[in-house]
């Protein structure tokens, strides 16, 4: 993991060294162990280097022949291939590259089209001397960010927010519609720009080039053509089992990791995975897993289940109990001010949690995407009786039955009313506590119809999996865990979000490998505890928001005093009374308000940069 700042002039202007040097420099918190900069007249780059392998890459940023020189946070999958290739090619041995040089030979061989031969977890910028062009990208899923903002002289980007924010080029003017839509949504819905009007955010699966007319163009989507088919089901499991741990072997190029571990299916099979993987590679290794829980707000299995896994993988484990946080607590701290509003009133427990894992290692790896990738959804079978399909789904639940040696599990009830046809939900009503002026301005009573309108369905057999790993939801949480968001100093990585492994749980049969996440209790099966292995998804036992807004303590929330900004955005008097409250939606949606009047709060002091949290 690596801070990367920017800047290229139009015309010539030179850079000032000591603005890039400063901009560097801030980035120190997300990349303590090296800061360096290069200057070549109208074109800057810096890297602040957070050591997280046990192999010391070349330092960056990094050139090649003179005319083409890198930036990059990246950590590529199945590395060793395209350095391989690149050999054949004439590129020479990059085995002991780091990633950097693999993107920037990749580069000099495929251009633009590198992209092709590139997966992971990246964003990196490349100037190339020769064309006087920048080409900069972001990985498939959007696990790293970048963003990017436009001069008075050229351009300025990095992977964190407030770097840009102290080029004092650029504006601190605040983007509206993005506050609207975290006020109606609890997230800003264009992926592409920030809370500022002037910075920018690339999407992910997208390239930049330009340095003065810049064009942003998607270069990826997940595919919908794919299809396997084997004789032998073993021959399913066992193909998914190598991809998934080729997946965590490619996030664990180091001997000691962490994982965020509930007790569920998902995240334990990645502490399993993880911990094969560390023993056939490294030895003495050092795995230990994170786990939250709640003792005393409400009846938390999570302790129980994480506890059976990490004993049967003979783990350590550490647990994060959230029961004595208070709401919003240390939000007034530098250490938890975020460069946008954020809608976690627990967010102290996050980043503890993320501290305590960097006390151990500078590597962690969690168990999201899973409910997305294994998304089989009521509709699939609904779908195949309203088709006269009945044969069809007659055979795939034998066959389901045959490889689990039990009935599916399913809700009668829910069957029922979607073979009925019953209404789905409408959408949330606007919030009454929105400025009626503001929300009429930017339209937000058209953006929630459009929000709650289902999309067609795009991939033949797993629209619902398709729909989810494509949510833009995703770059949002994976940008919570960021360094330069979190101010802790760790890489967080996600292996369910392996194209790879994507790509093939969207082109086997549905069922009866994918419904029940069946393909993956078999393949944990004599890994896992039956107990874990076997249980079933359930919705979260209790709201740690809910339950501790249930406190005396919370009673402050209801007689919060307002900065004078919110009134652009937001009625005072019209927020409810949220002490006592017990209905989630409604405790989440009247939160928000707080949450921005906190952020909007921060924002006097101006950017907050090289902090330690």
């Amino acid at each position: 993991m690596s801070g990367i700042v920017g800047i290229v002039n139009r015309d010539g202007v030179p850079v000032d060294p000591r603005l890039l040097r400063r901009l560097t420099a801030a980035l120190s918190a997300r990349g303590p162990d090296d800061q360096r900069v290069w200057l070549d007249g109208a074109v800057g780059f810096g890297h602040a280097w957070l050591r997280t392998t046990d192999a010391t890459p070349r330092p960056q940023p990094l050139g090649l022949d003179g005319r083409l020189w890198i930036v990059a946070d990246a950590r590529l999958d199945d590395r060793s291939a395209v350095a391989g290739e690149l050999d054949e090619r004439g590129h020479g041995a990059l085995d002991a590259a780091g990633d950097a040089a693999v993107i920037l030979h990749a580069y000099r061989r495929w251009g633009d089209d590198c992209l092709g031969h590139l997966f992971g977890d990246f964003v990196f910028a490349i100037w190339d001397g020769a064309g006087r062009r920048l080409f900069c990208a972001r990985d498939q899923f959007g696990v790293k960010p970048f963003f990017y903002a436009r001069t008075a002289t050229g351009l300025v980007f990095s992977n964190t927010l407030d770097c840009l924010r102290l080029h004092p080029d650029v504006s601190d003017a605040v983007n509206e519609q993005a506050i609207g839509d975290f006020l109606a949504f609890g997230m800003n819905q264009d992926p592409a720009t920030t809370a500022f009007d002037a910075i920018r955010r690339l999407p992910a699966a997208h390239r930049l080039t330009g340095a003065g007319r810049l064009d942003a163009r998607r270069y990826w989507t997940l595919p919908i053509d794919g299809t396997i088919r084997y004789r032998r089901r073993q021959d399913y499991v066992e193909r998914f089992d190598e991809l998934f741990g080729r997946a965590v072997a490619d996030r664990l190029q180091c001997s000691r990791a962490g994982v965020l571990m509930s007790g569920g299916l998902d995240s334990t099979s990645v502490a399993a995975a993880a911990q094969r993987c560390l023993s056939r590679q490294v030895s003495g290794f050092e795995l230990r897993a994170y786990t939250t829980v709640c003792e005393r707000l409400f009846a938390d299995p999570e302790r129980r289940y994480a506890s059976l896994a990490a004993g049967a993988l003979a783990i350590p484990i550490d647990y994060q109990v959230v029961d004595d946080y208070q709401l919003f607590e240390r939000w007034d701290e530098p250490q938890l001010r975020r460069p946008e509003p954020e809608a976690d009133p627990l967010a102290a427990a996050h980043v503890d949690l993320l501290r305590n894992v960097a006390g151990h290692s500078r590597v962690a790896l969690t168990g999201y995407g899973g409910d997305a990738a294994f998304r089989v959804p009521l509709g699939y079978a609904t779908g195949l009786v309203k088709r006269g399909r009945v044969p069809r789904l007659a055979r795939e639940l034998a066959q389901y039955v045959v490889t689990c040696r039990r009935l599916p599990r399913v809700r009668v009830g829910t069957h029922l009313r979607g073979w009925l046809g019953a209404r789905k939900p409408s959408p949330t009503p606007q919030p009454g506590w929105l400025d009626p002026a503001f929300a009429a301005r930017l339209e937000l009573c058209a953006r929630d119809r459009r929000a709650g309108t289902e999309p067609p369905p795009i991939h033949p057999t797993r629209p619902a999996a398709y729909q989810l790993l494509s949510s833009t939801d995703w770059p949002a949480i994976f940008e919570s865990h960021d360094a330069g968001v979190t101010g802790v100093p760790i890489d967080v990585r996600h292996p369910f979000f392996d194209v790879r492994l994507v790509e093939y749980l969207l082109a086997i049969p549905p069922m009866p490998w994918c419904f029940d996440k069946t393909i993956l209790r078999l393949a944990m099966r004599g890994v896992l505890p039956d107990a874990v292995r076997l249980r079933p998804k359930a919705v979260a036992a209790g709201d740690a928001v809910v339950a501790v807004l249930g406190r005396p303590a919370a009673q402050w929330v209801d007689r919060f005093e307002p900065v004078p900004a919110l009134g652009a955005y937001v009625r005072r008097d019209r927020v409810p009374r949220l002490y006592g409250e017990e209905d989630s939606a409604s405790v989440w949606s009247g939160l928000r308000p707080l949450c921005l009047n906190y952020w909007l709060a921060s924002q006097a002091a101006g950017p907050l940069m090289g902090r330690t949290a």
